[in-house]
């Protein structure tokens, strides 16, 4: 009996040493594959009509191409929650579920923002069809009006229909603008004219005493019913002439806020001028006035202390008429 237990004992232990790897060989072949972790973007933006699956979670290959809903409207954005998101998840067999119920993804659209100026000018020029004036301001009811259009969209803005009171100026205009899903969208937008002219302003602040020149002056659009009677409309009235005081940049000025450049101080040295066909007489004299280019003033005869009136021709100069003869002499 026990040569029969020795003979079988070595044999068993051979079977085990055997078996031992069969077993571990059979484990490796059934245990489960652990799939890559998935997680989910809390934030993101999409070009286009839909949402893919890899838009909102970290997937790749043929499950990220897979159309889960609508995107929102160009420049808009919408919100998904966590019982959503975890019912995506599932239907496509993803690992993943959410930790909380604030669990969330915000998804914006792109889009080309149009603004209040390009609504403006395209709506001017569906009104100058209509006999507006081409020299006219848009001013919108909605003032923080913008639109968003997508951003792959071939023509941005059009103006369908407008209706325009010459009378009161008010207009009705209805916008169209391509949609987010292929369409148009409709709006109908109120607002009125107003006039405008072209007046020469200043680009700098320029002080008194500074002669203004062609560089300094550039032209703005401005409503005529806020222009004042003595405004200045030509850039000649500008160029040349100096400010009695100091006068800002993009403001329309004064005609009494500037002067032609004082040419004679008063109470300076002049030379007075008398010259006709036969002869030419100077004598000195005291101005008794300021005068530009052209003024007439007053200049006091230094030897004779007659006062007369001269035109001041240049710098410390005036010219006499004949008349005056007997006064300079």
């Amino acid at each position: 009996m026990l040569n029969r237990l020795t003979a079988i004992i070595p044999a068993l232990l051979v079977l085990s040493a055997l078996a031992v790897p069969a077993a571990q060989a059979d484990g490796m072949r059934k245990a489960p594959v652990v799939a890559a972790p998935v997680s989910l973007h809390e934030t993101v933006e999409v070009d286009g009509r839909l949402i893919r699956l890899g838009d909102l979670f970290t997937v790749s290959g043929e499950k990220a191409a897979i159309e889960v809903a609508y995107a929102p409207e160009p420049g808009k954005r919408a919100v998904f929650d966590a019982r959503w998101l975890y019912r995506v998840a599932h239907a496509y067999q993803l690992p993943w579920r959410p930790l909380s119920e604030h669990v969330r993804t915000v998804v914006s659209r792109k889009s080309e923002l149009i603004d209040q100026r390009e609504i403006k000018d395209v709506i001017l020029d569906a009104l100058i069809a209509k006999g507006a004036e081409p020299h006219s301001e848009v001013e919108l009811s909605n003032r923080l009006l913008q639109i968003h259009v997508p951003s792959d969209a071939e023509n941005g803005l059009r103006v369908e229909d407008a209706v325009f009171d010459q009378r009161s100026m008010r207009f009705t205009a209805i916008l169209a603008t391509p949609s987010g899903k292929g369409g148009l969208n409709r709006m109908r937008v109120r607002g009125r004219l107003f006039k405008t002219a072209e007046v020469p302003v200043l680009n700098r602040r320029v002080l008194a005493g500074e002669i203004i020149t062609a560089k300094d002056v550039q032209w703005t659009k401005m409503r005529a019913s806020r222009l004042q009677a003595n405004i200045i409309m030509s850039e000649t009235d500008l160029v040349g002439h100096t400010p009695r005081r100091g006068l800002r940049a993009g403001y329309p000025v004064q005609a009494s806020a500037v002067q032609r450049p004082v040419l004679v101080p008063k109470g300076s040295l002049v030379t007075m001028v008398l010259k006709t066909p036969q002869m030419l007489l100077t004598a000195q004299g005291k101005a008794m006035d300021n005068g530009a280019e052209g003024d007439v003033i007053r200049i006091r005869n230094s030897q004779s202390k007659t006062v007369i009136e001269a035109e001041v021709i240049g710098e410390a100069r005036v010219a006499v008429r004949a008349s005056t003869l007997t006064a300079m002499n």
